[in-house]
């Protein structure tokens, strides 16, 4: 049986990249985020071809991906670590050559001992209570750190996608408040702070969700495409049923086709009756509830019996998909299961 098939286009994720660089103005550096595997979708791939595409600094959630991904780019970019310096990590650091992000007292102090020399970065809480050292920390901290020289010192924004939220400008002020005069190199903000404009930019950007055609990236050219294969097709009379819990009646005689996806490969139980399924520009309802691994499609505007039926597509993409089940397209990309076909277009997919 034909397996489900997501493809991926490398293409449009550097062309995505090209296009934030830009806008991020020529003294600021453009990193990738690229933690969560490339957000679902194979940093094996996509590290490479945004290499490819101009990336010589990368961003990770953990010292793990920081370590895969050293072995992906080879020696040359600098990979920084979100989550910082955590007990054990000294020595994935130092082998892959890792630049942690030191979020904490405690993590300086546990760098110092163990690293000592290596480089490091320092991470600055303007406001969202996340990561970070809040201005009493840093205020204490802050002559001995810069002394040792970090390579950056950035901070996270909690409402970019909304532009007009005051959040940013509160956090904008309190940054500059903290880093203002030193003589090191500032981040504030990822795809979000990208189009907020200059003032949000610094010396690098960060962009994530924006790389892989997510919001707030409006003009962000779609990267993915998930086709589902036709296991079954049956036709129901008026009154009958479908699926667990008997959520769907049949109003009218009706071409029911089963095909293979569900929860267990990152379609939301939340979908559930919601979105539709493609067949070129013919939309057909996803009708009764999602399975673990199965869903059932109205298929009756269709002529013929389709072989595969699109869930994401330019039609659909992973933001009509996070409204329908109140959540964002990152949850959708990142639940994106292993059962997966993925095949790779573009730059670097050989």
């Amino acid at each position: 049986m034909a397996r489900a098939s997501l493809d991926i286009d490398l293409s449009a994720i550097c062309a995505n990249w090209r296009a934030l660089d830009a806008m991020s103005g020529p003294q600021t550096r453009t990193a990738a985020t690229i933690k969560a595997d490339a957000y679902g979708l194979g940093a094996a791939k996509a590290a490479p071809a945004l290499m490819d595409a101009g990336v010589r600094a990368f961003f990770v959630a953990i010292a793990e991906e920081g370590a895969t991904l050293r072995r992906i780019v080879g020696p040359e970019p600098r990979i920084h670590v979100y989550s910082g310096h955590m007990a054990g990590d000294a020595g994935l650091i130092r082998g892959a050559q890792l630049i942690p992000m030191l979020n904490s007292i405690e993590q300086m102090t546990r760098h110092f001992e163990t690293l000592p020399g290596h480089p490091f970065g320092v991470q600055l809480d303007s406001g969202m209570n996340r990561l970070g050292m809040e201005a009493g920390e840093w205020g204490a901290v802050a002559a001995l750190a810069l002394e040792q020289s970090p390579v950056l010192v950035m901070s996270h924004l909690a409402c970019s996608d909304e532009p007009d939220h005051p959040m940013n400008a509160r956090q904008l002020a309190e940054f500059r408040h903290l880093t203002d005069g030193i003589n090191v190199p500032r981040s504030l903000g990822a795809t979000g702070a990208v189009l907020l404009g200059p003032e949000y930019h610094f010396d690098m950007t960060r962009p994530g969700i924006g790389l892989y055609g997510g919001r707030p990236f409006d003009d962000a050219r779609p990267v993915v495409r998930l086709s589902l294969p036709v296991i079954q097709t049956r036709a129901l009379e008026p009154g009958e049923t479908v699926g667990y819990g008997n959520t769907f009646t049949a109003p009218e005689p009706m071409w029911l086709a089963t095909v293979s996806a569900g929860y267990a490969d990152g379609v939301l139980r939340a979908l559930s009756g919601k979105p539709m399924l493609y067949q070129g520009d013919t939309a057909c309802p996803l009708v009764g509830r999602v399975s673990m691994d199965l869903l059932t499609v109205d298929i009756s505007a269709l002529e013929d019996c389709p072989r595969v039926l699109d869930l994401i597509c330019p039609a659909q993409g992973i933001d009509d998909l996070a409204d329908m089940a109140g959540t964002i397209g990152y949850e959708i990309l990142t639940a994106l299961g292993p059962r997966y076909l993925r095949s790779y277009a573009g730059e670097a997919a050989a």
